[in-house]
C-alpha cells in the first residue's frame, strides 16, 4: 500500500482533511477523471487501507478521464466500480436547461447509491462554493459529503496535496468539465454531437499548444475556444471534421469559462 508523504503529513490543512475523512470507515468516492476527485480518491484509499471508486461511463465522460481513472484504480488498489448514470434516459437532463447539473448528479448519485454502501464523498472544494453549481443541490439531496469543503481546503491546496502525493500529471490537469458543458444551455443534448464535440477538441489539441481548448455547440453551429491563437492548419482541421459531420463551423473565439452556459433572465 503506498504510504502518505511525510511532507504532507506536516500540513495542517491536510490534518484538518485526515480528520474528516477518518469519520467514514466505508467511503465511496464519486470520481470524474478530474483532479479534485481523483486527489481525495487517493488521499482516502492510502488512509484507510481500501477506498471505493464510482465512475460514469457516459458520452458526456472523455474516453481519456476513464482511463485515467482506471489506470489510478489498478496503481492505488482502488475498488472501481463504472456504471451507467442513465442520465440520457432523463428527459430534463436531454433539455439541457440552466440546471442540467443538477438532473445530471441526482442521476449520478441515485444510482451510485444503488451499487455502493456507506458513505459517499465528492470531490468538491471551496472554490466551488463560489460559482452557480445546481449540481451541490443534488450532492445535498442525496447526502453527498464535501470533505475539502470540510476540511476548508481550495483548489490550490489539494494540487499542491496531488504533488506532495507524487502524482505531477494529476496535480496539473487542466479542468475539464463534462463534454455536454459545451452546449449551449437550451440546445438538446445529444450523444452524437458530444463525440463530435470530443474529436474536433483532440484533433485541436494536437495541433497547437493551449492550455484550454473548448468546442462549443451553439445554435449557429460549432466554435473553437481556445487560450491561445490557433494555426491555419487546425482551424482547417476543425471545419473539415465540422464538414464531414454536416455541422457549420461559425468561427474562433479567446477562450471564456462557461461561456456555453446561459442563465434565464429574471422577471
Amino acid at each position: 500500500m503506498h504510504d502518505i508523504p511525510k511532507a504532507l503529513e506536516k500540513l495542517a490543512t491536510f490534518q484538518r482533511l485526515r480528520r474528516v475523512v477518518m469519520q467514514s470507515s466505508n467511503l465511496t468516492v464519486a470520481v470524474s477523471g478530474g483532479v479534485d476527485s481523483l486527489t481525495l480518491a487517493t488521499i482516502a484509499g492510502r488512509l484507510n487501507g481500501q477506498v471505493t471508486v464510482a465512475h460514469a461511463l457516459s458520452p458526456a465522460v472523455p474516453s481519456e478521464a476513464t482511463q485515467r481513472v482506471r489506470d489510478m484504480a489498478r496503481t492505488e488498489n482502488w475498488t472501481l466500480k463504472t456504471l451507467n448514470a442513465r442520465e440520457f434516459d432523463d428527459p430534463n437532463y436531454i433539455k439541457n436547461p440552466h440546471n442540467r447539473c443538477y438532473f445530471c448528479k441526482s442521476n449520478l448519485y441515485a444510482r451510485i447509491r444503488q451499487e455502493c454502501h456507506g458513505d459517499l464523498a465528492a470531490g468538491t472544494n471551496l472554490d466551488d462554493l463560489g460559482e452557480y453549481r445546481p449540481g451541490l443541490i443534488a450532492a445535498k439531496e442525496n447526502n453527498v459529503l464535501h470533505p475539502f469543503v470540510e476540511a476548508k481546503i481550495d483548489k490550490s491546496e489539494l494540487r499542491n496535496f496531488a504533488r506532495l502525493l507524487g502524482l505531477p500529471d494529476i496535480a496539473t490537469l487542466p479542468a475539464q468539465p463534462c463534454l455536454a458543458s459545451r452546449v449551449e444551455t437550451g440546445i438538446a443534448i445529444s450523444a452524437g454531437d458530444l463525440a463530435l464535440i470530443h474529436k474536433i477538441e483532440t484533433a485541436a489539441a494536437t495541433m497547437m499548444d493551449a492550455d484550454d481548448i473548448r468546442c462549443r455547440l451553439t445554435p449557429n453551429g460549432l466554435r473553437l475556444d481556445t487560450s491561445s491563437k490557433p494555426s491555419e492548419a487546425a482551424l482547417q482541421a476543425v471545419k473539415t471534421l465540422c464538414e464531414m459531420a454536416g455541422k457549420p463551423f461559425v468561427s474562433h473565439a479567446a477562450y471564456s469559462r462557461g461561456s456555453a452556459f446561459i442563465m434565464p433572465i429574471s422577471s
